[in-house]
């Protein structure tokens, strides 16, 4: 499988990072509440979390009582920002791609990932690994781009718009037509992968886990009226999608 590394380009990460810090931004205002909602009693619990990026999740998971949290990220910059950052005696972080958790020999009773999925080419594969580092019982929550957003490719405009800029509806062109997608994000050459909805769930149904809950990410009409300018497409599509899976053996 492809394994995609934009993260280490110096101008890439410093953009990324600038958003980021930014306090209002679709991260910390949208997915991370959503993630964190869906996850089990993290007390006692050994935890794998993959594209763990800045470490931001992993410190959280620490904070909730996690036993131990192992993350893992391919970009020694990112990583290099979640040791001097978000740091813990009880939180470990590997250079790994995720096409190679297949080496690590431990057993988890949680894994996670935030919208790292979308660059998975093989996406059955790794939902396949993903399976047999779990122990009985144990569950994976993750979060992706959703499905309506990824079946953009650059060659449309996201929304239509009035005539003063407002945000009239979404348009949601190819959506049918899975595979790579090549398209300006911070840089010219981002790279991801869409899927339709029905091919996520049947990846889920093949790799054997069951599907305790999914949910569509949405932000409150406040923080929409508040700042149009980031929110103001939220309403007309979701950004994205979430999974709560279980490993019964």
């Amino acid at each position: 499988m492809a394994k995609q590394n934009i993260y280490d380009n110096e101008v890439f990460f410093e953009n990324f990072q600038k958003i980021r810090e930014s306090k209002i931004n679709f991260n910390d205002c949208i997915e991370t509440p959503i993630l964190l909602s869906m996850l089990p009693d993290l007390r006692g619990k050994e935890i794998l979390d993959i594209g763990c990026g800045m470490g931001q999740h992993a410190k959280q998971y620490s904070d909730m009582g996690a036993a131990s949290v192992l993350g893992i990220d391919i970009s020694e910059k990112m990583l290099e920002y979640a040791r001097a950052h978000n740091k813990a005696h009880n939180i470990t972080y590997q250079q790994m791609a995720m096409e190679d958790i297949y080496l690590i020999d431990r057993r988890f009773d949680l894994v996670t990932s935030s919208l790292a999925f979308d660059y998975a080419e093989d996406f059955d594969a790794l939902l396949k690994d993903i399976y047999t580092l779990m122990k009985e019982d144990a569950q994976l929550v993750f979060s992706m781009s959703h499905p309506m957003a990824t079946a953009y490719d650059g060659t449309y405009d996201r929304f239509t718009r009035s005539e003063s800029g407002e945000r009239l509806y979404a348009n949601i062109n190819n959506y049918l037509l899975e595979g790579r997608r090549k398209i300006k994000w911070v840089l010219d050459g981002y790279e991801l992968y869409h899927r339709t909805f029905s091919s996520l769930l049947n990846s889920i149904i093949k790799a054997g886990f069951t599907l305790e809950e999914c949910r569509e990410s949405r932000i409150s009409d406040e923080m929409r009226m508040q700042y149009p300018d980031v929110f103001g497409g939220t309403v007309h599509r979701p950004d994205f999608v979430f999974f709560r899976c279980k490993k019964w053996v």
